[in-house]
């Protein structure tokens, strides 16, 4: 799994943003509930998927300062 890039995630219109948002979210929580009950997972996706929910609500909190400007 690759690092997104933000320059496809610019592309994104608001709504698939905000559901990449949530589905980033959920992997996280899947990945903390595999690690606490002792399922294999890899370490590694833990970066990847905080990494990719960061510049996901970095590109939805600067649309938000646009539009409130």
């Amino acid at each position: 799994m690759s690092l997104p890039s933000i320059v496809d995630i610019k592309t994104l219109d608001d709504n698939q943003l905000n559901l990449l948002i949530i589905e980033t979210r959920r992997e996280i929580l899947n990945l903390r509930l595999k690690q606490a009950t002792f399922e294999s997972f890899k370490p590694h996706s833990f970066k990847h998927a905080k990494h990719k929910l960061a510049q996901l609500l970095t590109i939805q909190s600067q649309r938000q300062l646009k539009i409130d400007k």
